[in-house]
């Protein structure tokens, strides 16, 4: 147990630039608190004393900003970084050494019973303010860029933008170090990409009408 208590504290250090002091993660960052919290209220949820676990996941996400259904699946070394606004549904399984920033919803879409959450296999991150909605699978080491809507499976190692999200990649790779800010964007690359087409078929017409003329 100790083990694994220090394996996430070692966890947010090496995600987070700003502390290399492993008490200050343990008394002050909301992200690792909620997650301990929750291995507490999802020990109540597993043996059948769901008020308890209820009561123990509302008093974390009054005071970290952070709420996690007692029954929510969380791996090991999973990094929540600030953390405020997040919400993880019920039936949400969240593998190792995943990533989450703020403002993240792992949630449902209102319609679906039973497995209604997302499942986030292990090495994913989640960017800031990210919804991932219904019983879909964001595959291994995927990155989902801030802002992100995502509504269908993710395939293992590819980034995804958008509303809805849409797969891309960088010159036929995935973008390995998504840094918030510099996010691709579909929409304006398949723009570009029909004006370059635009001004090739403009040019060729162009010759055409000039070979044309040297005809007459």
């Amino acid at each position: 147990m100790f083990k694994q208590y220090m394996e996430d504290v070692r966890s947010f250090i090496a995600h987070d630039p700003a502390t290399e002091n492993p008490l200050e993660v343990i008394l002050l960052y909301p992200g690792f608190k909620a997650l301990r919290s929750h291995k507490r209220a999802n020990w109540f949820f597993k043996h059948n004393m769901p008020f308890i676990a209820r009561a123990i996941s509302q008093r974390s996400a009054h005071k970290t900003g952070i709420e996690i259904h007692p029954g929510a699946t969380i791996g090991r070394r999973v990094v929540i970084d600030h953390g405020h606004g997040i919400v993880i549904g019920e039936t949400a399984e969240v593998g190792d050494d995943v990533m989450i920033y703020q403002g993240v919803t792992l949630g449902g879409t209102g319609k679906d019973i039973g497995k209604r959450h997302p499942t986030i296999e292990s090495g994913v991150m989640i960017g800031a303010g990210a919804k991932v909605l219904g019983p879909i699978t964001v595959g291994k080491n995927a990155k989902v860029a801030a802002g992100a809507v995502v509504v269908r499976d993710v395939e293992p190692n590819s980034t995804v933008v958008g509303v809805p999200g849409e797969v891309v990649r960088i010159d036929g790779e995935r973008v390995d170090d998504l840094d918030q800010i510099h996010i691709p964007d579909p929409l304006m690359n398949a723009i570009k990409a029909n004006e370059a087409k635009i001004e090739m078929l403009e040019n060729e017409i162009k010759k055409l009408k000039e070979i044309q003329n040297e005809g007459i």
